[in-house]
């Protein structure tokens, strides 16, 4: 069994990366990785030395902390990573993909056993839909996607963007939603930590709207994040 397999609640270790962003689950995040300890890991990850070639991802809760030493350094709910496209440079570093994949909530941090950060975490599930909740799922569901088309016709240039598929399960469609907008980083870790569907839903719309209504009063576009971004655990990615 993967850790992917496990059922909400069990426990697991993962390595650990912590940055200035929040992935969410579903959302691509590209990683430049320099410094020896992230090499390492990429290395760990590739040989199958960590297996499944999966990590955590954790929020910073401050940019002047310098080496994240317990998790008060970090917000403890946090996403999975699965390492996709990688390429390692001819002077050691790496350029990866990794696609975010499920929450955890982290317990501890171990800084022995390897040269980076080992996370005790356990898994975190949302909360049951209660029954005959389908058409106010449908209703926020179409009042989210319609937040989200707002902002992205103000922000990105028209064909640059794409909805989520018709079929998406309410579950997954706020993350996909507010992976496409550069939202704050308390925003992002404010749905990352939110457990009932519908109300990541209603959260996304009024973070989206929020958002397209900055975007059309000021008539400026967000400046996107760079393709690669250079990641140390002091990077800030937002």
């Amino acid at each position: 069994m993967t850790d992917a397999d496990r059922p909400d609640g069990d426990k697991a270790t993962l390595p650990l990366f912590p940055l200035q962003t929040v992935l969410l689950p579903g959302a691509v995040l590209p990683l430049h990785l320099f410094e020896p300890r992230y090499r390492q890991l990429a290395v760990d990850l590739l040989t199958g030395a960590v297996p499944d070639r999966r990590f955590g991802i954790v929020a910073m809760r401050t940019a002047a902390v310098r080496e994240v030493e317990t998790t008060d350094h970090v917000h403890t709910v946090g996403c999975t990573a699965l390492l996709g496209d990688s390429k390692r440079l001819p002077d050691g570093r790496f350029d990866i993909v990794t696609t975010g994949e499920r929450r955890f909530r982290l317990l501890d941090v171990d800084h022995t056993r390897a040269p980076y950060l080992i996370g005790t975490v356990e898994w975190l599930g949302d909360e049951r839909m209660p029954s005959g909740a389908a058409e106010a799922t449908a209703r926020l569901s179409e009042a989210a996607r319609s937040a989200y088309r707002r902002y992205c016709e103000a922000a990105w240039e028209r064909g640059s963007w794409t909805s989520p598929p018709p079929d998406t399960p309410a579950a997954d469609l706020a993350y996909l939603l507010a992976a496409d907008c550069l939202l704050p980083l308390a925003d992002r870790q404010l749905l990352l930590e939110e457990t009932h569907p519908l109300r990541r839903l209603r959260t996304v719309c009024r973070l989206l709207s929020r958002e397209a209504g900055f975007l059309s009063t000021l008539h400026a576009v967000p400046a996107p994040p760079p393709d690669l971004p250079t990641v140390t655990t002091r990077a800030s990615l937002n």
